[in-house]
């Protein structure tokens, strides 16, 4: 994995890492850009889209490919975790997977592998979404 270096605090910066922060589950750049310009930003998509691939390589934001091959993004913790999210609303739960460490540790063992890391997104329909008739 590259390191990305640390970037300076910019108010664009802050007022991405902000909208990010009042989500509630994974955006698009194009929706967090949307959601600055109602709010009266001047920032830029491009802005939008640099800074977010920033964050998420110093830890400060998941990110993830949609079905369609976009790109979202959640703020989150730094320590490792996984996510619950859900198809219809894009509600995200974050969660442990103590046998999946071990499953990863082990299949990388049998081939040789040292060092393994991964990333686990469990798709599904949360309870709202279910009791609505969302699927």
């Amino acid at each position: 994995m590259i390191a990305t270096p640390k970037r300076r605090n910019t108010r664009q910066r802050d007022a991405v890492r902000h909208a990010l922060g009042e989500a509630t589950g994974f955006v698009s750049a194009q929706q967090l850009h949307k959601v600055l310009v109602n709010h009266g930003s001047t920032i830029g998509l491009a802005t939008v889209y640099r800074t977010l691939a920033d964050l998420a390589g110093m830890g400060e934001a998941d990110a993830l490919q949609s079905q369609d091959g976009e790109a979202l993004y959640r703020a989150c913790t730094t320590s490792h975790h996984h996510h619950l999210i859900c198809r219809g609303c894009g509600k995200t739960e974050e969660i442990e997977a103590r046998q999946a460490e071990k499953w990863a540790d082990e299949v990388a063992a049998e081939h040789g592998f040292s060092q393994a890391s991964h990333t686990i997104e469990i798709f599904g329909i949360c309870p709202d979404c279910a009791s609505s008739g969302v699927a």
